[in-house]
C-alpha cells in the first residue's frame, strides 16, 4: 500500500456530527430560544442512540422540565443511552431507565431513588459505571465521560442566550464547560427569558439552545434541618464534637456534612462552644451550604466566611444580606459553585465531620445498604486526607503527628469524623461486621464494594458513648477495639474487650463523655440556640424564609 491508497483521516469528526445535529433540529427554534410545545421534537433530532447524555441534577436544583421532556422521547429512536449526571434525585431519572432508554448510568448521589435504582441493579436492568464523588465525576467529564448533550437549568435567559444561575450555580459551570469545548450540545431550561440579566454566568456562545419551562425548576430544600426534631442524644454528641475535637485541635476551617448530628453542633457554638470561651477559635471558615441552623452562629460573630456548593431554599435573602460572610456577585446574590467548593472541603479545610449508615471493624463506611443504593455526593472528597495539601495549620500538624508519630519528613493529616448514634432507625445498628456494600458490589457487577469513606481516612468516631481517637492507635487489634470501645449495646459493641477497652480509655484513646467534663445531664434541648424553625427566622432578622412544609404557624 502507498500513500495514496491511505484513507485521509479526518479531525473534525465531533464538529460534523455536531453541525449535522443542529441542521435537523433548526427548523425547530427561532435563534436559539425553542417554545417548550417543541422541546420533544428537539431532543428526538439532536440526540442519538448510544449518546453520552447529562441531565443536570444536582442536590437541589433539577432541570425538571427537561427530564420529563426527554421521558416523552419516542424509545425506539432515543435508546442505549449513558447518563452522567450528579445526582439521579427525580422520578424521570428512573423511568428512562425502565423505559429501556439507558443501558448505563455513572453517577455520584441517589437519594430518594435509592430504592427504585437498587431493584433495577438487582433485576440487571441497568449497568452502573461507578458511584463516584461529585470532584471525580465533574473530573471524568474532561477526560473519559464527556456528555455528547447537556440539559442544565438556570433562573434566566437573555434572548441571545446568555445564562444567569442566581445563587444556584452548583454543577453548570463544569458541565457546559466539559460539553461545549469538546463538540457537545446544549440545551438550558430557565424560568424566565428577559431583556437584561442581572449577571452573566454562561456565556451565550456555550449554549446552543434555550427554553422557558412552564413551571420554575424544582429546587429541594435538602439542607434545612428542623431544629425542632434534634434529640438531646445528638445534643451530646455535640458537645463531645465541640468540646474533645474542635476545641482541642483549635479547628478553624471545616466542612459538616448534612444531618441532625451537625445541625446540633451548629446550634451549640453560640452557646455551648461560647460559654467554654471558643469564639474566635473554632469554625470561622467554612466549606458549606448555607444551612439555616447556621444563622445563630453567624450572628453571634462565630463564622467570617461561607463559600458553598450551591444554595438553601429560602436563603436567598439572607445570603444577600450577608456579604461579607457568603460569596456574593455584583448583583448581591450568593455564587455558588461545586466544583470548586469541593476543591475547597478536600484541600483547605482541617476538619470534615458527617454521619452514614454502616461502619465496619476497619472504620470504613457506607451509605449503600441492603435495598438502599444512595451513593456519596461530596463526602469522599470531603473525607479523605489531601495527600497533595502542602500548607499547614495547627490542627493538620497536630493530627499528623498522632497518626504517624516521629518520622523524618513531617507531614500534616486532616481530621476525619464520623458521628453517629449507634442505632439508627428501625434500632438497626450503626457498626457492622461486614458492609452491605460487598453484597451491593456483587449484585452490581462493581469492581469495587461502593465505600463512601475508607478506614484509612477515618481518624476519630462520635457516638453518644464517647469518642474514639484512631489516630493514636497503634496495631489493628487496637483499632478494632476502639471502635467497639464506643459501639455501645450493637452485637459489634457487646463483644469488644473490656480489658483492653479500658486500657485504651486509661490512655486517652477512647474517652467518654465523665472524661472531658461533659455530665450528660447537661445535654439538653435548652442548650440549643434555636429550639425551631420560628426561632432561625427571629435569629435572621426576618431575612429566612422558610419553605412552606417547614411552617408550623
Amino acid at each position: 500500500m502507498n500513500a495514496t491508497d491511505i484513507p485521509e483521516k479526518r479531525w473534525d469528526t465531533l464538529a460534523r456530527s455536531r453541525d449535522a445535529r443542529l441542521a435537523r433540529a433548526g427548523h425547530l427554534a427561532s435563534g436559539c430560544i425553542v417554545p417548550a410545545d417543541r422541546i420533544v421534537p428537539l431532543l428526538e433530532a439532536l440526540i442519538e442512540p448510544g449518546d453520552r447524555v447529562c441531565i443536570e441534577g444536582n442536590n437541589q436544583k433539577q432541570a425538571d422540565f427537561l427530564a420529563r421532556s426527554l421521558v416523552k422521547t419516542d424509545p425506539s429512536r432515543l435508546r442505549d443511552l449513558h447518563l452522567v449526571q450528579s445526582v439521579l434525585a427525580l422520578p424521570e431519572h428512573i423511568d428512562l431507565i425502565e423505559r429501556g432508554q439507558v443501558s448505563r448510568i455513572d453517577f455520584s448521589f441517589s437519594g430518594p431513588q435509592a430504592a427504585r435504582l437498587a431493584r433495577l441493579v438487582e433485576s440487571r436492568k441497568i449497568a452502573i459505571g461507578a458511584i463516584h464523588t461529585y470532584l471525580e465525576l465533574f473530573a471524568r467529564y474532561f477526560v473519559d465521560l464527556t456528555p455528547r448533550v447537556a440539559l442544565i437549568a438556570a433562573q434566566a435567559a437573555d434572548r441571545e442566550g446568555n445564562l444567569y444561575t442566581g445563587p444556584n450555580t452548583e454543577d453548570t459551570p463544569a458541565i457546559v464547560e466539559a460539553t461545549t469545548f469538546k463538540g457537545g450540545i446544549v440545551i438550558a431550561q430557565v424560568n424566565q427569558i428577559v431583556d437584561k440579566l442581572p449577571r452573566v454566568d454562561i456565556p451565550a456562545d456555550w449554549v446552543d439552545y434555550v427554553v422557558q419551562a412552564p413551571t420554575p425548576h424544582y429546587i429541594e430544600p435538602l439542607f434545612t434541618r428542623d431544629p425542632a426534631q434534634i434529640t438531646e442524644i445528638q445534643v451530646l454528641m455535640g458537645m463531645i464534637a465541640i468540646k474533645g475535637l474542635y476545641a482541642e485541635y483549635g479547628i478553624k476551617r471545616l466542612n459538616h456534612g448534612i444531618g441532625f448530628d451537625t445541625a446540633a453542633i451548629e446550634l451549640l457554638l453560640p452557646t455551648y462552644a461560647a460559654d467554654l470561651g471558643l469564639k474566635g477559635k473554632i469554625c470561622t471558615h467554612w466549606a458549606l451550604n448555607p444551612h439555616p441552623t447556621l444563622i445563630p452562629a453567624i450572628e453571634a460573630g462565630f463564622v467570617e466566611s461561607v463559600h458553598s456548593f450551591g444554595s438553601e431554599v429560602g436563603m436567598e435573602r439572607y445570603t444577600a444580606a450577608r456579604p461579607d460572610i457568603f460569596f456574593t456577585g455584583a448583583d448581591g446574590s450568593m455564587r455558588s459553585n461545586r466544583a470548586f467548593c469541593q476543591a475547597a472541603g478536600h484541600y483547605a479545610c482541617d476538619l470534615f465531620i458527617g454521619s452514614t449508615l454502616q461502619i465496619d471493624l476497619q472504620g470504613n463506611s457506607s451509605t449503600a445498604t441492603k435495598g438502599r443504593i444512595a451513593g456519596f455526593g461530596g463526602a469522599p472528597n470531603m473525607g479523605a486526607d489531601a495527600r497533595g495539601r502542602r500548607h499547614a495549620s495547627p490542627a493538620w500538624l497536630r493530627a499528623g503527628r498522632e497518626g504517624r508519630g516521629d518520622i523524618a519528613m513531617p507531614r500534616g493529616q486532616k481530621l476525619v469524623v464520623q458521628i453517629v448514634e449507634t442505632f439508627r432507625e428501625h434500632m438497626e445498628p450503626a457498626f457492622v461486621e461486614r458492609l452491605d456494600a460487598w453484597d451491593l458490589a456483587a449484585t452490581a457487577n462493581m469492581d469495587l464494594p461502593p465505600v463512601m469513606i475508607y478506614g484509612e481516612d477515618l481518624t476519630h468516631i462520635i457516638t453518644e458513648e464517647g469518642i474514639a481517637n484512631l489516630l493514636l492507635c497503634r496495631t489493628p487489634q487496637e483499632r478494632e477495639q476502639a471502635i467497639r470501645g464506643v459501639a455501645g449495646y450493637t452485637p459489634v459493641g457487646m463483644v469488644r474487650d473490656t480489658r483492653m477497652v479500658e486500657n485504651l480509655r486509661d490512655r486517652g484513646i477512647i474517652r467518654r463523655p465523665e472524661d472531658m467534663g461533659i455530665r450528660k445531664s447537661d445535654a439538653t434541648r435548652d442548650l440549643l440556640a434555636a429550639r425551631s424553625v420560628k426561632d432561625l427566622v427571629h435569629a435572621s432578622g426576618g431575612l429566612y424564609d422558610p419553605p412552606r412544609q417547614f411552617r408550623n404557624w
